[in-house]
């Protein structure tokens, strides 16, 4: 596959829905209800011109804000199967097939490669409208290539997490993706590459208990929510109210599990220093 920057606009939000928003002229701030036109929108990062709310995007949308300009896409002939014949209100398949047909992504995560203020960086980008960014073995299978790839070309590895856990329909298959990305950037460090981990909202379930916490270095959106469980979850468990705050980014940060926040107007120059930073040349 070439190299090429999409054309498109590519936001993922609900400003597509044509009954929300008609002609997708228009959108309103799920923060301050506050409304923007599309274009003040992407001119801001994606985010609210008014409260400044990071407003869901996807994949391609990070590697626009992220690369120099041309990227590669890699591995996107890896698909999903429904191996089990899982059933739920629907048939996996079903599902897969409306995911596919609806979005401009092929699973929940994309790989690509390119440069970041001419510095190389490999990055797999997870994609919540995906059916929930759900952790899949594609999903994983992408992430080991991807790692593979980095570890061949000897570029620094990134992953974009936005994500409701494992994808439930590939039952134990896909809980076997913590442990197999796990490893293989057990295999990334051992060449001594930076592995950065990127938390966006919402970053949840398996996806939390495995890579997106392995980072060399940790950072997130601002106010994206990230946890293993949901609130709700936890405090009907423990009978007890939470935290002002629990489980957003600035909660994690002040407790130690994040390295900083980082406003998306900013995201490709803090990514660049890092590059920097963790220079990979012989």
């Amino acid at each position: 596959m070439g190299w090429f920057k999409r054309l498109k606009d590519g936001i993922q939000t609900a400003t597509r829905n044509k009954k929300d928003t008609p002609e997708g002229l228009w959108y309103q701030c799920k923060s301050c209800k506050q409304t923007s036109t599309m274009k003040e929108l992407k001119e801001n990062h994606f985010k609210c011109p008014f409260c400044n709310y990071h407003v869901r995007i996807g994949s391609y949308d990070y590697f626009d804000l992220i690369y120099d300009g041309n990227y590669k896409i890699l591995f996107d002939e890896y698909q999903s199967k429904d191996f089990l014949e899982f059933k739920d209100l629907k048939p996996y398949t079903e599902r897969l097939a409306s995911a596919r047909k609806k979005n401009d992504v092929t699973d929940a995560i994309t790989v690509a490669t390119g440069k970041v203020n001419r510095k190389p960086l490999t990055i797999a980008a997870m994609d919540f409208k995906f059916i929930g960014g759900s952790m899949g073995s594609v999903v994983g299978e992408r992430i080991a290539r991807a790692i593979d790839y980095a570890i061949e070309n000897r570029t620094p590895f990134m992953i974009i997490s936005k994500s409701g856990g494992a994808r439930m329909m590939e039952s134990a298959f896909s809980l076997m993706q913590m442990a197999k990305t796990s490893a293989k950037l057990t295999q990334l460090a051992k060449a001594k590459l930076p592995y950065f981990s990127f938390l966006t909202d919402p970053t949840t379930g398996g996806v939390t208990a495995s890579f997106a916490m392995l980072g060399d270095v940790n950072f997130a959106e601002p106010k994206a929510l990230i946890g293993f469980a949901g609130p709700r979850v936890i405090k009907e468990t423990i009978k007890r109210d939470l935290p002002e705050g629990f489980q957003t980014s600035e909660f994690l940060l002040d407790h130690g599990f994040l390295d900083f926040i980082v406003d998306r107007s900013e995201m490709k120059e803090r990514i660049a220093d890092l590059l920097y930073f963790f220079d990979t040349k012989d």
